[in-house]
């Protein structure tokens, strides 16, 4: 796969290389395309079968990707595309609860302490 296209964008093309060559150098012969930013998934990959038959028969050696792609391509196996996520509303923020005074609680805790010194006794 010859990788072209921009930032964020990516295009490939599927080549014939010789393995000596850059991933982008000079190809031998193009046997198709593949555009991963294709929505439909069946649309995303055009290959010429026959070329393709004829190089893997003299024993070119597709990469993993290629050779997923080649035989999703001959079985038109491509699965169902998942659905994005249902849009919600974003949620109002919780107002902000105002502190208690610090004086209650001080003598609440001093009265919890002589009942729990009178029940000992």
């Amino acid at each position: 796969m010859k990788k072209m296209g921009r930032t964020h964008r990516p295009f490939y093309r599927i080549c014939v290389m010789d393995s000596r060559k850059p991933r982008d150098g000079k190809a031998i012969e193009e046997v198709g395309t593949y555009d991963p930013m294709v929505r439909d998934k069946s649309a995303r990959v055009n290959l010429k079968l026959d070329r393709i038959d004829h190089w893997l028969s003299v024993g070119a050696q597709p990469s993993e990707k290629v050779g997923v792609l080649i035989r999703k391509f001959r079985d038109n196996s491509w699965g169902v595309a998942k659905e994005p996520p249902k849009m919600t509303a974003p949620k109002a923020p919780e107002p902000e609860v105002a502190p208690e005074p610090e004086t209650g609680s001080e003598e609440a805790a001093a009265e919890s302490t002589e009942k729990a010194t009178e029940t000992e006794a």
